[in-house]
């Protein structure tokens, strides 16, 4: 087993140097880059664009007194279309501060060297480490990751459970047509519904409407501040969940259905057992397989993605959000951070999914395979 975990830790590398190839190539090339969107601003918002530029540090501190040229405005050729009016130099100082001046493969190679020493940059729009804000971000996507995952797998494991012995009852058809519809409506659209029926919207104001905690949080008592946790995810986490579980438990139900059919159940019956003692004994260790290793990837998918919309609508400050900014404002040191960081974080829960599969069933053998 070490073997495979050191080939699978080595594999790691050429797949996370491939995605961040390929994302860089993409992201880089696209239009509308953090020069283009700062010329822009430059050229329709002239005094709050250099002030931004002259609070970056002392680098850019002249750039606001020469950068709108007056006579260079006919004159000014220029790849950048929010670059009409502006001194040529003013635009080349820019690209420096962006490190654009460098050609695409410079550039990539200089991100991944200061990678490799856990350097991952400073926000071009917040003047803030991106290490720092993925910290601040991270207790609020965990929190909606971790509730989530946790309720989506009590619920779906039994229900895919009972499901499975009842295949075919009234029971096994209405509850698939409420899987059907859970699955079928966004989780935002669950969120706007749950915020419109109880968080003051046109019914009940039972829950609040935005944040994770409320502002008076640091004068409660240890108990008072779980309570009050406790109270600001209810909603959050129902619109995350309620499109969660139907995946999961029609995943369980196939799993089991298909574990009941074989011999091996057939023989433990004819012995006598019981079916609690053959469901559970015999048929749980083998159908769980691959719902165990669908695990790292929901909570992934939870924690980085699923939880965006929802973040927007209940104003939660977290990593989709952050994500969601980045992107829209071309930040780039935020983008190819978060993105390093995820992707590693994911590749390596993908093998502690296969480890877990030793776990559950240590007859599996990933020794003998080739990765």
């Amino acid at each position: 087993m070490l073997a495979y975990i050191v080939r699978r830790l080595l594999l790691i590398i050429p797949t996370l140097l491939g995605i961040m190839v390929v994302n860089f190539i993409i992201i880089q090339t696209a239009p509308g880059g953090p020069v283009e969107k700062l010329l822009a601003e430059l050229t329709g918002t002239a005094v709050d664009a250099t002030a931004r530029l002259m609070s970056g540090g002392s680098e850019v501190g002249g750039l606001g007194q020469q950068g709108l040229a007056p006579g260079a405005s006919g004159d000014v050729t220029s790849k950048y279309r929010g670059a009409r009016g502006l001194d040529p130099e003013f635009v080349k100082e820019i690209e420096r501060l962006f490190g654009f001046d460098k050609p695409l493969h410079e550039r990539f190679l200089h991100m991944l060297g200061n990678y490799l020493r856990f350097d991952f940059g400073t926000s071009y729009f917040r003047d803030r480490g991106v290490v720092q804000l993925v910290i601040d971000k991270m207790p609020v996507s965990i929190s909606l990751g971790v509730w989530t995952t946790l309720i989506v797998y009590l619920v779906s494991i039994p229900l895919g459970i009972r499901k499975a012995v009842k295949d075919g009852s009234r029971f096994d058809i209405w509850s698939s047509a409420a899987i059907v519809v859970g699955y079928a409506i966004p989780g935002f659209l669950f969120a706007v519904l749950l915020i419109v029926l109880f968080a003051g919207g046109s019914f009940l104001a039972w829950f609040p409407l935005r944040g994770l905690t409320s502002e008076y949080w640091d004068t409660l008592s240890a108990w008072g501040k779980v309570k009050d946790y406790l109270w600001h995810i209810v909603l959050p986490v129902t619109a995350l969940v309620i499109g969660g579980f139907a995946t999961l438990t029609m995943l369980t139900k196939n799993s089991f259905l298909d574990e009941i059919g074989k011999l091996y159940v057939v023989t433990a019956r004819a012995k006598g057992l019981s079916e609690r003692r053959v469901l559970y004994g015999h048929v749980f260790r083998n159908a769980m397989l691959i719902v165990v290793a669908g695990f790292p990837a929901a909570f992934v998918g939870v924690l980085f993605t699923g939880s965006l919309l929802t973040e927007v609508i209940f104003s939660l400050d977290g990593l989709g959000l952050l994500g969601f900014e980045a992107a829209i404002n071309r930040d780039y040191p935020v983008m190819f951070g978060t993105l390093y960081i995820f992707t590693m974080l994911g590749l390596i829960l993908n093998l502690i999914g296969d480890l877990t599969y030793v776990a559950v069933d240590p007859r599996i053998d990933f020794e003998s395979r080739e990765v």
